[in-house]
């Protein structure tokens, strides 16, 4: 499966998604988002009545943008989640290869926030 550029795709304007269309849109597996499901708790699809995930726009955005940092800036899934949660509005486009900028702001906002204690 081809990654490069999955996170550049144009999500379709729909309130759900399944979990093949989402596969599909980021260029992984359904047994992936399931498990990141599980990594990233801030991913909270919701139950049709056939029991079946339906993402809203915003959680496949939100995918878009894990799978780019795991695979296109070399984030652990720690580091990942770490960034998200943290708030750090990076802007994943514009950081250079491997996420370097990315890991120096996590490192200073570390700092900062240790200083401010």
């Amino acid at each position: 499966m081809n990654h490069s550029g999955a996170g550049r795709r144009v999500i379709p304007d729909k309130k759900y998604f399944r979990i093949g269309e989402v596969a599909d849109l980021v260029g992984e597996e359904p047994h992936v988002l399931r498990y990141w499901e599980t990594e990233f708790p801030m991913i909270r699809p919701d139950r049709g009545i056939s029991k079946q995930r339906l993402y809203r726009r915003c959680d496949v955005e939100l995918i878009v943008r894990i799978r780019d940092l795991l695979h296109d800036h070399g984030y652990t899934i720690a580091g990942a989640r770490k960034l998200i949660e943290s708030g750090a509005g990076v802007d994943v486009d514009r950081v250079g290869t491997g996420g370097i900028l990315a890991r120096v702001r996590e490192e200073l906002e570390a700092i900062r926030k240790k200083l401010q204690e």
